[in-house]
């Protein structure tokens, strides 16, 4: 147990070693004495403290959340109070000091409480403020802070810091979603409110709408001639056909795109352009595929119309922020093992107790049973082997981030890209559209072969990519020196340039190109 020394302890001892020395010099007893005195109270002063706080945790001093659920889900750049409450079960009084919530680093964390006193066989609440602007699943692991107790009513010479694994789960959800919840929806079964266009329309199809009597250019192979002879005039047969488009969203999720400012990457602000254009084609009726993809497919969801399809969207989208597959993060085995032991030692209470040193077997076992008390669910990561990948389960279901591949995975989603294309071409729902969000590729022969496959399948493919001048042009300020405003216009040129050619090369490609959406009716140029 370690214990820190306040400033009053720090006074006492100073004046007693001044008084020691004093005496000294004027060879006086009674000033040793009292400098002595006051040394001697320090030391005891240090074994009281160190007595009464594990008297304290024996006791059951704890810290629980005051929230129902493991996890509570909130908007980008929401922000949300969770309330926890420490508890003294001790006959001793303590006073609590410099609360640190110890969160994820992609979790904008504050203590409202500054300091509280504990008498004993009390409880206090703590108010923790919880915000951040990227999507994911991230974890508020506890909170950190020192106690001292208080002999007689008196302040206490040492504090102790104290850690209280607590996890609870924080699921970062688009705004977009938010609003899709809070529209209107109809019908026992909660579909979507049939405010579109109609699901059926006359035209050419199989299935009968109805039998009407035969007008001028009606041809004759409609005719419904049993039907006629029973009426004794000409009914012409009514064909109807689906007027549902089937739309599939091609994302790609790199771990490039997550990198930048939580809430300013370009996968978080294009995680509400992918949620507003599946509400807009729900709320429609048009069932939405999803494909979410890297150096591999990360996630492939079959198209439907369901309401609540639109959420198990979202949720892919925040499984994809998630880096910790071996392939996305640059921490090997035995980094995420490190991590793992570092979370797990103060959550379980035997600690590592009966673990090796290097018994990653025994490690990947306790990390099994100790996900029990996880705030998440989620898929089991990519892994080389059944123990790394257990190891990894870990992190992702409390929510510990990791850091990104230094390779990256730009140089495997081109590739990837062509593939995605073709089995959406191939998919047996017949899409209509697909939406891609990725960067523009360069020439390459095999992803025009998979466009080509779209075109003669008579899928519209519309390229979606932000607008990366008014991008840079808001994130550099005008105000500034004279050099500073040269490097904007520098750097705005270069993005203007670079939009130039990523037009041509859409344009080379028959794809149809947007700079951004906002709404149904945002701005875009359709490339001819």
């Amino acid at each position: 147990m370690q214990l820190h020394p306040t400033k009053w302890t720090f006074h006492v001892a100073l004046a007693g070693a001044l008084m020691v020395l004093s005496g000294l010099f004027f060879k006086s007893a009674f000033i040793i004495g009292m400098g002595g005195a006051q040394l001697l109270s320090v030391a005891i002063g240090r074994a009281w403290s160190r007595l009464s706080v594990t008297h304290l945790r024996a006791s059951g001093f704890e810290m629980v959340w005051l929230v129902g659920d493991r996890a509570t889900q909130i908007q980008r750049d929401q922000t949300v109070v969770i309330r926890a409450e420490l508890r003294n079960r001790s006959d001793s009084d303590m006073r609590g000091a410099t609360f640190r919530p110890i969160a994820s680093s992609h979790l904008n964390v504050r203590s409202i409480s500054k300091e509280v006193d504990l008498p004993a066989h009390s409880s206090v609440l703590i108010d923790v403020e919880v915000s951040s602007g990227r999507i994911g699943r991230w974890g508020l692991h506890g909170i950190a802070l020192e106690v001292t107790d208080t002999p007689l009513g008196g302040e206490g010479l040492y504090e102790v810091p104290l850690l209280f694994a607590n996890p609870h789960g924080v699921e970062i959800v688009p705004k977009a979603l938010e609003r899709w919840n809070r529209s209107t929806k109809g019908g026992r079964s909660r579909h979507a409110a049939a405010d579109g266009a109609q699901g059926r329309k006359r035209g050419e199809g199989d299935d009968l709408r109805e039998l009407r009597e035969h007008v001028p250019g009606d041809p004759f192979k409609r005719i419904a001639w049993k039907a006629s002879a029973r009426r004794g005039k000409l009914l012409v047969r009514e064909t109807e056909r689906s007027e549902r488009e089937v739309v599939w969203l091609v994302i790609d999720v790199s771990a490039e795109g997550w990198a930048g400012e939580s809430g300013s990457a370009p996968l978080d602000l294009v995680s509400e352009e992918v949620i507003s254009e599946a509400a807009f084609h729900v709320s429609r009726g048009n069932p939405v595929g999803v494909a979410l993809f890297a150096g591999r497919v990360r996630n492939w969801i079959e198209p439907d119309n369901s309401p609540r399809h639109v959420a198990k969207i979202a949720s892919a989208l925040a499984s994809a922020s998630t880096l910790v597959d071996s392939d996305r993060t640059s921490l090997d085995e035995t980094g995420v093992a490190k991590r793992v032991a570092e979370h797990l030692r103060p959550l379980d209470p035997r600690g590592l107790s009966g673990i090796p040193k290097e018994g990653l077997d025994q490690l990947a076992a306790r990390a099994d049973e100790m996900r029990k008390r996880a705030p998440f669910s989620p898929r089991a990561p990519f892994a080389s082997t059944a123990r790394e990948q257990r190891l990894r389960h870990y992190l992702a279901a409390f929510g510990i981030d990791v850091p990104p591949t230094l390779e990256g995975e730009a140089r495997l989603s081109g590739p990837m890209l062509s593939d995605v294309l073709e089995l959406v071409a191939r998919d047996a729902a017949k899409p209509s559209s697909v939406v891609v969000w990725a960067p523009v590729p360069t020439r390459d022969t095999r992803l025009e072969r998979s466009f080509a496959l779209l075109r003669r399948r008579r899928i519209l493919v519309e390229w979606r990519t932000r607008d990366l001048v008014r991008t840079v042009a808001g994130a550099l300020s005008d105000a500034g020196t004279p050099f500073q405003a040269s490097v904007r216009s520098a750097v705005v040129l270069r993005a203007e340039v670079d939009a130039e050619r990523s037009k041509e090369r859409l344009r080379a490609l028959g794809i149809r190109y947007a700079t951004r959406r906002g709404s149904r009716r945002a701005e875009r140029e359709v490339v001819k």
